[in-house]
């Protein structure tokens, strides 16, 4: 079996969950070919370079420097349809040139095909809106089932019941008959397993793991700079930028590194006293599968919706 898998290019944690479907994959025998643009194809190059990989249409995308992305977001709808057209033409060549079985696509739109076995994964069923802006979630619930309407699968990576990591984003109130819960995924661990949390030492207090785009990731990293300058604590501040050369900086208790490797990343995680990061569903699943929900404030991006909601259902861990 060959199978194309490719991940949004929206941060870094479409790339992420998507590692432990490939390691199953490959596990299983399966001929896997990375699909997809930007640093989440640099991410998965770098853990699986023996893999073939191919570029889909590029998307370029950067947020507001305020509070609200709204109005970022709508300058984008004209790269979005550019990005599902580029997406359609490319993907079709792909299946034919390279003879494709299935394809598994993580919210990457338009990368599916009638010729083969198409998945869409995702863990936004619903779909969140800013504050003032939630009577349109009706709609863009329905415009979001229209982007997946082609596919034959639609997989989220969250238990069906039980600890809903997800909550109401991946369990709506109706749910498409092609939808299958697979459990949480995270780079850290098989699918759906949650490991025990171990105890080690570490040369930092405090471990802030950044992501998603600009401004925003730069203007989170300047703030906690800022905010620990003066701090007798260790904070290493891994800056999720996987495409830099890995040089460390350090300025008296701080460190900043461009990306760590998952070993590496795992074993300053387990020995933090604190964990800062961004509400992101793939980060908050990661530190469910290493048992570290109760170390991690969360910090949601200004003005994205869903991060805000997933902060707030998990601020109580």
């Amino acid at each position: 079996m060959r199978i194309l898998i490719a991940p949004l290019n929206w941060g870094l944690g479409h790339a992420t969950r998507c590692i432990p479907l490939i390691r199953q994959y490959l596990n299983e025998g399966a001929d896997v070919i990375l699909g997809g643009t930007g640093s989440s194809l640099q991410l998965l190059r770098k853990h699986f370079p023996e893999l073939t990989s191919v570029e889909l249409a590029p998307l370029q995308l950067r947020y507001s420097y305020g509070t609200s992305q709204v109005g970022a977001m709508l300058r984008s709808l004209p790269a979005f349809i550019r990005f599902y057209g580029g997406n359609r033409k490319r993907v079709e060549q792909i299946v034919q040139a390279m003879c494709i079985d299935v394809i598994l696509s993580d919210n990457c739109f338009g990368v599916y095909s009638s010729k083969c076995h198409s998945i869409y994964m995702t863990h936004q069923l619903h779909i969140c809106l800013p504050h003032g802006w939630q009577w349109l979630e009706p709609l863009a619930d329905r415009v979001h089932a229209r982007l997946y309407t082609h596919y034959d699968e639609i997989w989220v990576p969250d238990n069906k019941t039980g600890e809903l990591l997800s909550g109401a984003l991946g369990h709506p109130a109706r749910v498409d008959a092609r939808v299958k819960y697979i459990g949480p995924l995270s780079r850290f661990a098989l699918k759906g397993e949650r490991l025990k949390c171990e105890r080690v030492k570490s040369d930092y207090d405090i471990v802030a793991m950044l992501s998603g785009l600009e401004p925003q990731r730069s203007l989170f990293e300047h703030d906690l700079v800022n905010r620990y300058s003066d701090s007798a604590k260790r904070v290493l501040i891994v800056r999720g930028k996987t495409g830099e050369p890995n040089i460390r900086l350090t300025h008296k208790n701080i460190t900043l590194v461009p990306s760590l490797d998952d070993e590496a990343l795992k074993e300053v995680l387990y020995g933090a006293e604190h964990i800062i990061a961004r509400s992101g569903y793939s980060t908050i699943m990661d530190l469910w599968a290493l048992g570290l929900l109760s170390k991690a404030e969360f910090h949601p991006t200004p003005g994205q919706s869903e991060q805000e909601y997933l902060a707030l259902l998990h601020s109580s861990h």
